[in-house]
């Protein structure tokens, strides 16, 4: 009965090394572009919402 858990457990450790033998990497270049629109994206949306924050700031205290 013990050899049953061990033989499962060593047909999924073989079942993951497959699957991550699937696995496409990104070329340096598709990494770096992909990164940079990311992060300026993300600067980009900082700057919306803190600039929306300021101006409901102001007009609910314009308001009060």
């Amino acid at each position: 009965m013990s050899s049953g858990p061990k033989k499962n457990r060593g047909d999924w450790f073989k079942g993951l090394q497959t699957e991550f033998g699937k696995i496409t990497w990104p070329d340096k270049d598709t990494l770096v572009r992909e990164t940079v629109t990311v992060t300026t994206a993300s600067i980009i949306i900082g700057v919306i919402i803190a600039t929306l924050d300021m101006v409901l700031q102001y007009g609910i205290k314009f308001l009060i």
